[in-house]
């Protein structure tokens, strides 16, 4: 008998994390499968080392391969859509970590939802001041109807691994490497679902996103194709325009595909929601932060709504560590964050 989930973990240099989101699965045995892909990292040794001591100790089903090379990001998360055998995959990042006590209630909504092929989670994260952000995107649980508008809508909300959530037999439906080097497969994968099937919203917030590109150490830019865009080891400014202008490689792909017009809609609804977009980049000081603003404007059009502006001058004349106090003091006012 399939799990009901297969949790799937693309692993990369981060050994020590690796084994802390291990033991923050805390669900029926049963009901889960965990999978882990290592992706050619230097500690290799080191995480199949920690995951066969976890093994050895552990009541869940673990399976874990290690790439001939690296596949990166993408490849990756195709890899282990391929090796999952449950009815749905939930992806996390090897840094993330599980809420305690949630993971069996969200599994219990996938068993009362079974016929939704995508489910968008909520989910929180613990900033360095000790503050808890919750990411919750609408006040309660919602059906989404399909097509480019839902698509569009979720294209922001669904960039971040943690908890990822979609029918292991959809995303097998969909698999390319077309688009690698994007950093967007799970996106990509949500667009082919939802621009077909309705899709649902859960108000669990299941999983905690540990965010650690904020200490600007990411771990992309090892694979060849990603090799063409970013610079691994910094989130520089070409790094963070090139990942935004793969939103729209995946957007223009899909329109290819549909004769669909997702693209002016991811571009709006970014440019409604762009304050991380823009936020990444304020810690590298004033004028480098104005010099990326004016590309993501000219360049990329993100200009077109007043938020955009709005957001920039915040960012600018207030900092990054008071904009987001301000965002999650509205967010815990309203209960859920503001549809733009």
């Amino acid at each position: 008998m399939k799990p009901l989930i297969s949790l799937c973990i693309p692993s990369f240099d981060r050994p020590a994390q690796l084994i802390e989101l291990l033991r923050s699965v805390d669900c029926d045995p049963a009901k889960i499968e965990i999978i882990i892909c290592e992706d050619c990292s230097p500690k290799r040794l080191e995480v199949r080392d920690r995951v066969n001591e976890f093994k050895e100790k552990s009541e869940y089903i673990i399976k874990y391969k290690e790439n001939h090379k690296n596949f990166g990001f993408d490849g990756n998360l195709r890899n282990l859509v391929e090796l999952a055998t449950g009815v749905f995959i939930i992806f996390m990042g090897d840094d993330d970590l599980f809420v305690p006590g949630c993971l069996d209630k969200y599994l219990g909504f996938l068993e009362e939802n079974r016929d939704y092929k995508y489910v968008l989670r909520s989910y929180l994260t613990v900033h360095k001041n000790g503050m808890t952000e919750f990411f919750r995107y609408l006040p309660k649980t919602t059906i989404l109807p399909a097509g480019p508008d839902t698509v569009a809508w979720l294209f922001k909300r669904s960039v971040n691994l943690s908890g990822f959530t979609i029918s292991r037999n959809e995303a097998l439906k969909f698999a390319t490497d077309k688009l690698d080097g994007t950093l967007l497969y799970q996106v990509y994968l949500m667009s082919q679902v939802c621009i077909r099937h309705p899709s649902i919203y859960c108000d669990v917030a299941f999983t905690h996103a540990v965010q650690s590109f904020r200490d600007n150490k990411p771990m992309f830019g090892s694979s060849d194709a990603e090799k063409r865009k970013f610079t691994p080891g910094f989130v520089t400014e070409s790094n963070s325009i090139n990942f935004v202008k793969s939103y729209f490689e995946v957007t223009e792909y899909l329109d290819a595909q549909h004769g669909s017009s997702i693209t002016p809609l991811v571009l709006r609804s970014l440019s409604k929601n762009s304050y991380p977009i823009l936020s990444i980049q304020r810690k590298n000081g004033f004028t480098k932060f104005l010099k990326y603003a004016k590309i993501l404007d000219s360049e990329l059009h993100f200009g077109i709504t007043l938020n955009f502006h709005i957001f920039k001058w915040a960012l600018l004349f207030l900092g990054e560590s008071l904009c987001d106090r301000l965002i999650m003091l509205i967010k815990k006012h309203v209960g859920y964050t503001p549809n733009l």
